[in-house]
């Protein structure tokens, strides 16, 4: 997708505060710190509208991104960051929970997660989350800069076993500093907006 128009439209904590345009909305959720800020600042073509926190488990809002007027890539906050109080966590848990399985106009989901280290325990029960609620997932490997071209097999190999992926789930490798991968997410972004 070419990507002029982009706005943060709202950051939420509450369904009566979700946008009502009723666009495709895609989700992306990883661990604190995994890059999702800089995934999405390199899918829409900005340096820095997504802001990375330098305080990891910081962002307790769902971000709304309107791309083009027709979709909304929404950042969902980072999960698996210790120094959230129980409370805290217990509350932005319910959040997410009730945005990824009552929002009608969700299309799918985009999972990040380390390409550098084999998933953790968290990317585990969020990726086996996803599946039970049957919502698409695209699994993307960041900071693959960071590893060398002659292991990427290794790496989704790993990425694959680990989370326990079927054949069908798609794992792309992805690099925010090199930018490539960015292709294949936008056309799996856009091959699912349509889908009902």
């Amino acid at each position: 997708m070419l990507v002029n128009d982009v706005s943060l439209r709202i950051s939420a904590v509450a369904a009566s505060q979700y946008p009502t345009d009723g666009w495709p909305e895609i989700a992306l959720v990883g661990r604190s710190n995994v890059g999702k800020s800089s995934l999405t600042n390199r899918l829409i073509n900005r340096k820095a509208l997504a802001r990375t926190s330098g305080a990891p488990g910081k962002t307790r809002t769902l971000n709304f991104y309107a791309v083009e007027n027709e979709l909304f890539l929404v950042d969902v906050p980072g999960y698996g960051y210790a120094k959230v109080s129980k409370k805290q966590r217990a509350e932005f848990g319910a959040m997410i929970e009730a945005y990824l399985t009552k929002r009608s106009v969700l299309r799918g989901v985009v999972q990040l997660v380390d390409g550098r280290h084999a998933p953790t325990a968290d990317d585990v029960s969020m990726y086996r989350y996803l599946a039970y609620y049957e919502l698409p997932v695209l699994v993307v490997a960041t900071k693959m800069d960071k590893v060398k071209r002659s292991q990427f097999n290794r790496s989704e190999s790993m990425i694959r076993k680990t989370l326990g992926l079927t054949p069908a789930t798609r794992v792309v490798l992805f690099s925010a500093q090199e930018g490539f991968g960015k292709d294949a997410v936008w056309d799996w972004i856009e091959a699912h907006m349509a889908a009902e």
